[in-house]
């Protein structure tokens, strides 16, 4: 069973940063396409982030690009979201998930999922 464990929430104010990391267990990590989505409160889960294989191209959503970066160290089985110039409407519980899919098409094509994190952003 794969298990991914995300830490680095919090509260931050607005235009402050914050990174947010994912462990992931096991032995074929640099395998997967990893991805990063939220849920604000009250709303859908939503896709923010994903990058394939390590070397390979990001791609973001509009809300997040230029302010959000997603990267992976294979060394470390770990997956990172670095965020920047953070608004008030970036509050949301953060997800790490990962697929084993070549191109996820969507969130319900991502394998296993990382428990969530609170990012709480204040004026």
């Amino acid at each position: 069973q794969v298990q991914l464990v995300e830490s680095g929430g919090g509260a931050v104010q607005a235009g402050g940063s914050l990174r947010l990391s994912c462990v992931v267990s096991g032995r074929t990590f640099n395998t997967y396409v990893v991805g990063w989505f939220r849920q604000p409160p009250g709303k859908e889960r939503e896709f923010l982030a994903a990058v394939r294989r390590p070397g390979g191209s990001p791609n973001y959503a509009d809300s997040v690009k230029g302010r959000f970066t997603i990267s992976r160290d294979g060394a470390k089985n770990t997956m990172y979201l670095q965020m920047s110039s953070l608004k008030l409407e970036d509050t949301a519980v953060y997800y790490c998930a990962v697929s084993t899919r070549l191109r996820p098409e969507n969130e319900g094509q991502y394998d296993y999922w990382g428990q969530g994190t609170q990012v709480t952003v204040s004026s």
